[in-house]
This record gives C-alpha cells, sequence and structure tokens, in this order.
C-alpha cells in the first residue's frame, strides 16, 4: 500500500470524524446533551452502527474527544488573547482572557454547554484525557492571572487567615501551591470570584436569559469586566 494511498485513507477517515463530531454537536443543540447517540449520527450520516462504532468505540469515547476539542480550543483563543498584552498589564490580560472567552463562547455556544452546562446524563470522563489536560491549562491560566496581580490587589482582599488550604480542594491546592507558591489561600478564593465574574454573564447570554432584556450584552459584560479591574485596583 502506497504512502499516498494512506495519506488518502487517512484525509478520508479525518474528514469522517470532523463530520460525526459536527452532527453530535448539531444533535445537542437540538435536543440537548442527552441527544447525542451513535446510533442517531449513523442514521443522519446513512452509515451503518458498525461501520461508525470503527471511529467512537462507545458514545462516551465520542464526548470526551468533544469534550477535549472544544474545551482546547477555548483555551488555545484565551491564551492567545492573554499573551497578545504585555506582563506589565496584569489588569489589561484579565480583560483579554474575559474577552476572547466571551467571542469564543458566543461562536460555539453548544461547546460552551458542554464544558459549563448541565453534564451529559450517564457520560464519566476519565481522569487523564484531552478535556482533563484542557480543565489543567485554563485553571493555570486564571490562577496565572490572580497571581500576577497578587502584589497589586492583595491589601484589597479579605484579612489574613481569612480562608486556609483546608477550605478548597485538594487537588486544586496541590496545584496552586506547586506552580504558583507565592499566592496564598486568599488567591484562591480570589481566582474562583474573578472567575465567576467572567462566566456570569457570559452564561446568561449563550442560555439565552439576555435577550429581551439587552439589545447589546456585550457592553454590560464590558462594562462588568471594567469594574472587576477596578474593584482589583488594577489600571488598564
Amino acid at each position: 500500500m502506497s504512502d499516498q494511498t494512506m495519506s488518502r485513507r487517512d484525509r478520508l477517515r479525518a474528514q469522517t470524524s470532523a463530520e460525526i463530531k459536527a452532527i453530535a454537536m448539531k444533535l445537542m443543540a437540538d435536543g440537548g446533551p442527552d441527544a447525542i447517540s451513535l446510533r442517531a449520527i449513523a442514521r443522519e450520516m446513512g452509515m451503518t452502527a458498525g461501520a461508525i462504532y470503527s471511529y467512537f468505540a462507545t458514545r462516551d469515547d465520542l464526548i470526551t474527544t468533544l469534550i477535549g476539542d472544544v474545551y482546547t480550543s477555548a483555551v488555545d483563543a484565551a491564551e492567545a488573547a492573554r499573551d497578545a498584552v504585555p506582563e506589565t498589564d496584569p489588569g489589561g490580560r484579565i480583560l483579554a482572557w474575559a474577552q476572547a472567552m466571551r467571542e469564543w463562547a458566543l461562536a460555539n455556544p453548544e461547546g460552551f454547554r458542554l464544558i459549563y452546562g448541565d453534564p451529559v446524563p450517564g457520560y464519566r470522563p476519565p481522569d487523564d484525557g484531552p478535556g482533563r489536560q484542557a480543565e489543567a491549562r485554563a485553571c493555570s491560566g486564571l490562577v496565572g492571572l490572580v497571581a500576577a496581580a497578587w502584589p497589586t490587589v492583595q491589601a484589597r482582599q479579605p484579612e489574613e487567615g481569612a480562608y486556609d488550604w483546608a477550605d478548597f480542594d485538594p487537588e486544586l491546592v496541590a496545584h496552586v501551591r506547586k506552580d504558583f507558591p507565592d499566592l496564598p489561600p486568599a488567591g484562591i478564593a480570589m481566582t474562583l470570584r474573578v472567575w465567576g465574574r467572567m462566566h456570569g454573564l457570559m452564561a446568561l447570554e449563550i442560555y439565552g436569559h439576555l435577550r429581551t432584556a439587552i439589545h447589546d450584552p456585550a457592553a454590560v459584560h464590558r462594562d462588568e469586566m471594567h469594574d472587576l479591574i477596578a474593584s482589583l485596583g488594577l489600571v488598564s
């Protein structure tokens, strides 16, 4: 078998895999995460169930791949936006991350729902996989934003001792203490607050709760992020 034949086969397989994933996201958009099924995808593509199983052995394998693809693309966008802003501007980097995540979510609403919305019924993610890796990158990115701002914002945070390492998930604590050794427990609490403010209005928008309330949700999200930066004493 020639290299050219193998290359063509690989291309066709990649195209079919991409179509399977696109249809899975469409099914989810139309009927929620429970609507994703290999048999339903096979029917839509005119394939047999046996043929589609040669691409994804189980529905959970497909979900794992989808989550990995979606989460990775989200973090890629956020990291690229952050890195376009100088490290000397921690407030600007927070704003860039937030704006990139909103733009990504609007362009990929089903993907946002898949990683930040209701869990897929019956799905159990593997302990190690592309979704977990992307989640770890997102966590590092957010904590890193706070760690970079901490010398400026720490005076505005709760008094020392308000939070303890035992208040947080041990795995998260181990990650933070390894990669950001100068960040105290209050820094994790601040990271969670920053994350909540970034995603709160975004989630309301993606799930359609702002449509009847305001014509320009982008303005409200932008103002919320600028208010966040101002509340932390950061200037961008």
